[in-house]
């Protein structure tokens, strides 16, 4: 019995792995989440190693880098949200055509949505570039980070063409239940920055960094376009896919602005957060708690593997008309989702020193890292519920519900809760710290009732 499970698992994993076209919309549903989560979860675990590897290496340059680097990616996460909600858009429209059984139609979405990201790629590049300096010096940054990091800054914006189409393309890869793909391009964009990553450091120190994660991201959008318009893939789009289709860019804008608004809203409340520990904290605390939050993220991401898996079947199954068999792989998700996280609040409360300790010899800076890992992982459990609800209704292209959530819990409780306790009852970053787990819960519950009422399966796109 145990070779048949183990025999079962391996032709599961290697299935996964292929890339091998899947109709997700029929038989066994635990198969099903199983095939596309795989690949998303290991895609988006080396992307998070990347993170830690990065966070390794700059943290030798001391605490001025590592506050540079964290307060330039708080803000640079505006980037990421338009790009997530892009790709929010694509994988909700493609994922109903490949249900609908039209993958022509399909690629016709996937190409519209890159023409939308072009446009954004030239506003966010040039003003990243031109307003590096005041970029640091809005997060709070003292003059000395500012004249050490403003080139990494820089850097960092210049190359922002790789963060969006990386995370674009990939929503197109996932929509058509191409996971395999989708993680073959992170991984090799993950894999170039984690050799490049010391190499550079090493020769041009900070600014080293945003070189290799720029060369990295960058490959791995050549690697995707080359299967996008030239490989054996799923979907593949042609040059009469671009025809401008106003329609469809309009459908495409409805669905991704409040995905983009709705990820803005989370970043932008970090973004906060980040000034609060800094101004409150000083830069001991606003580097011990960046190195928590690379930790974070690290087992974050391969959560929302679940939770994109999840947000696919949606799309494929609403568009099939299996309107049950979409909610019951939501509910698969989330169990899957909760177990995973329950195992990572065990791991965050227990070990939160050493885990914090091999990132930095500081005292000062572990100490507030060990501190705001074991506030943070406190709420994981609700973490993996609210990742798995709010990419469900982005998945049936319900956008603005989860936005509009976001705007409730992010801006309306924890930013005011976070100044209330890090200002108001003068528990400085320790304050900050405490609001995040408090409104991920909140986020959890609502995005649960929300899901539970079931007007996402009315959603038209």
């Amino acid at each position: 019995m145990p070779n048949k499970t183990l025999k079962i698992i391996y032709n599961t994993i290697r299935l996964s792995l292929n890339g091998e076209q899947q109709d997700y919309t029929q038989g066994s549903i635990r198969k099903a989440v199983f095939l596309l989560a795989i690949p998303m979860i290991l895609e988006l675990s080396l992307e998070s190693v990347f993170a830690l590897v990065d966070m390794f290496f700059v943290g030798k340059l001391g605490e001025n880098a590592i506050q540079t680097v964290g307060l330039t990616e708080s803000v640079i996460t505006i980037v990421y949200s338009v790009a997530i909600g892009l790709s929010t858009a694509a994988t909700a429209i493609v994922s109903r055509r490949m249900g609908e059984k039209n993958p022509e139609a399909a690629a016709h979405a996937g190409a519209q949505s890159l023409i939308v990201a072009m446009f954004i790629i030239v506003f966010t590049s040039i003003a990243g570039v031109v307003f590096a300096e005041d970029i640091l010096r809005m997060m709070g940054a003292k003059q000395d980070v500012i004249d050490q990091g403003a080139i990494f800054t820089r850097i960092m914006f210049g190359g922002s063409a790789g963060i969006m189409l990386l995370f674009l393309i990939n929503g197109i890869f996932r929509g058509a239940g191409d996971a395999a793909m989708a993680m073959k391009s992170l991984w090799i964009a993950s894999i170039i920055n984690i050799i490049l990553c010391p190499i550079f450091i090493h020769f041009f120190g900070l600014k080293g960094a945003a070189i290799a994660t720029v060369i990295g991201r960058c490959t791995g959008v050549l690697y995707q376009c080359y299967h996008l318009f030239k490989g054996s893939g799923i979907l593949k789009i042609y040059m009469k896919h671009f025809a401008i289709d106003n329609t469809l860019i309009k459908s495409i804008i409805k669905i991704g602005w409040p995905a983009t608004f709705q990820f803005i809203l989370a970043s932008g409340s970090w973004i906060v957060l980040a000034k609060i520990v800094a101004e409150t904290g000083g830069t001991a605390a606003s580097a011990g708690y960046q190195i928590a939050i690379r930790n974070v993220v690290f087992f974050i991401l391969p959560a929302w593997g679940l939770s994109n898996a999840a947000a696919t079947l949606v799309g494929q199954n609403l568009g099939a008309k299996q309107i049950l068999r979409a909610e019951q792989s939501v509910m698969l998700a989330t169990k899957y989702n909760v177990i995973f996280m329950s195992f990572v609040t065990l791991i965050f409360v227990c070990f939160a020193r050493p885990i914090i300790g091999f990132f930095s010899v500081e005292e000062e800076v572990i100490a507030y890292g060990a501190e705001s890992l074991r506030i943070i992982g406190t709420g994981y459990i609700f973490y993996g519920i609210s990742m798995v609800m709010t990419q469900a209704l982005n998945g049936a292209g319900d956008t603005k519900t989860p936005t509009i959530i976001n705007f409730v819990c992010f801006w309306l409780f924890q930013i005011p809760l976070a100044y209330m306790l890090a200002i108001g009852f003068d528990l400085k970053s320790t304050g900050a710290f405490i609001a995040i787990p408090a409104a991920e819960t909140l986020i959890a519950l609502i995005a649960w009732y929300y899901f539970k009422k079931g007007k996402w399966k009315e959603v038209k796109v």
